[in-house]
């Protein structure tokens, strides 16, 4: 038993090696320009060893995304402080939202790669969009159980958060002016606070 845990803690160790590497080849050149053997040079592997696991650099880059977003997930669970579920669901989803919007990878990609995102939008849910529907799920049904979240069907209300937070997320740049208080960064930010605690309350 020690032995697997200690097996399967090295090969986190060394996946998080290899995406460390690819995070800084990405943002030195983005995706496109990327390749497998920079990638392997950086990580000080060879490009077998990224063969064994990936087999291409958007496979690696796939990995990359759903490491990086579901750490800010993780990061940004409400805790347990003793306020109802619905302020602290809402205070997770607005900083996770501007956490993720200014995070220098996803800013990287829209610059330079914006295609890499178009499957996770209009083909399919990735990795990090499943981990953040079991989170918002949870967290929706225990606000069910303490009366600050409206009654639903919790999936569904999982799936139209995702869809909120997303477009804040990834579009609310095109909107936003940093030079127009009524509409700048945190402004937005708190028409988002608005939107979800009108869409949540009972």
């Amino acid at each position: 038993m020690t032995s697997n845990r200690h097996n399967r803690t090295a090969a986190r160790t060394a996946d998080d090696t290899v995406l460390d590497a690819a995070r800084d080849c990405v943002l030195a050149v983005g995706v496109r320009r990327t390749t497998l053997t920079d990638i392997a040079r950086r990580a000080g592997v060879s490009r077998m060893t990224l063969y064994r696991r990936w087999p291409d650099v958007r496979t690696i880059v796939a990995d990359l995304m759903t490491r990086e977003w579901t750490g800010i997930g993780e990061a940004l669970q409400p805790p347990d402080d003793g306020r109802p579920v619905r302020p602290r669901l809402v205070d997770g989803l607005v900083t996770g939202v501007r956490t993720f919007r200014d995070h220098p990878l996803l800013r990287k990609i829209i610059e330079v790669d914006p295609e890499l995102l178009l499957p996770y939008l209009l083909d399919r849910c990735g990795a990090s969009q499943h981990a953040f529907l079991a989170w918002f799920e949870e967290a929706v049904s225990a606000g069910h159980r303490d009366g600050t979240i409206r009654a639903g069907h919790p999936a569904r209300q999982a799936r139209a958060l995702l869809l909120v937070v997303q477009s804040f997320g990834l579009s609310a740049q095109i909107m936003i002016d940093a030079q127009d208080p009524e509409v700048d960064a945190d402004a937005f930010d708190a028409e988002l606070r608005h939107i979800l605690e009108r869409t949540l309350a009972p």
